[in-house]
């Protein structure tokens, strides 16, 4: 049986002198894996390639995680000292994709920037303080940990009643890891709260736009993704949208 075709958006970075599409390796092997998909890796170059000529041979988006932060202008801020660093192309391509996805009726999912460009997407902003903001909780380890510490940095969250996550989860609550210096300031219009952290940043959203499913977590499900079962469920989850069957599985 054929496997549905899952896109996963790349980031662009330098390698050497020289600027490279690139994601890591943990978004994709997770994305196959779990939601029994094949992958292709969508190249952040607008300038190239239109978001419509890919989408349609798509049968859903994957917004991964990344170093860059989105420009504060995308969603109607004038930061000249903004916290970078930035990846203007890929702020296009995903932007574009977006829109074409949910056009055609097809689902996307988002994990940490991911998250942050689906808010955006759908009219909403950041805030840029999430690890030293005086009334919240911690979101991002402190700046001397190693690269693995950083990923153990934990928190609670609280799962909405009845959600697709709680449903998926079979919980209302979670623990996961906290890697974000950026977060949802104002929620996007037509996005539904998944899960909150205690400090009350939103830290997952739905949606459904055009019959087309919408979820994504501001934390990182492809992460160490063999020794935590929610987050093979979050891959589950995608699974079952890539083959039309809804964000739920069946009663």
């Amino acid at each position: 049986m054929t496997r549905p075709v899952a896109g996963v958006i790349c980031c662009t970075r330098t390698v050497g002198i020289e600027s490279a599409q690139a994601v890591m390796n943990r978004y994709v092997a997770n994305a196959m894996k779990y939601a029994d998909a094949a992958a292709l890796l969508v190249p952040s170059m607008p300038e190239l390639m239109k978001a419509s000529e890919v989408a349609s041979r798509l049968d859903g988006l994957m917004l991964t995680g990344s170093p860059s932060n989105l420009a504060p202008a995308l969603y109607g801020q004038d930061v000249p000292d903004a916290p970078g660093p930035f990846d203007a192309a890929r702020d296009t391509m995903t932007a574009d994709l977006i829109q074409a996805m949910l056009d055609l009726g097809r689902p996307v999912f988002g994990v940490c920037r991911g998250f942050q460009e689906i808010n955006v997407a759908f009219g909403g902003t950041l805030r840029r303080d999430m690890a030293q903001a005086d009334e919240l909780i911690p979101h991002h380890a402190p700046d001397e940990v190693d690269f693995v510490g950083m990923f153990d940095h934990e928190h609670a969250v609280r799962l909405t009643p009845g959600g697709v996550l709680a449903t998926a989860f079979d919980t209302e609550t979670a623990t996961v890891n906290s890697v974000h210096y950026q977060g949802v300031d104002m929620l996007g219009e037509g996005l539904l709260v998944e899960a909150r952290a205690p400090d009350g940043v939103i830290e997952a959203v739905s949606a459904k736009v055009n019959g087309a499913p919408v979820l994504a977590v501001q934390w990182h499900p492809e992460w160490k993704t063999e020794r935590n079962p929610q987050s093979q469920a979050f891959f589950q989850v995608f699974g079952r949208a890539l083959r039309g069957e809804g964000l739920r599985p069946p009663a």
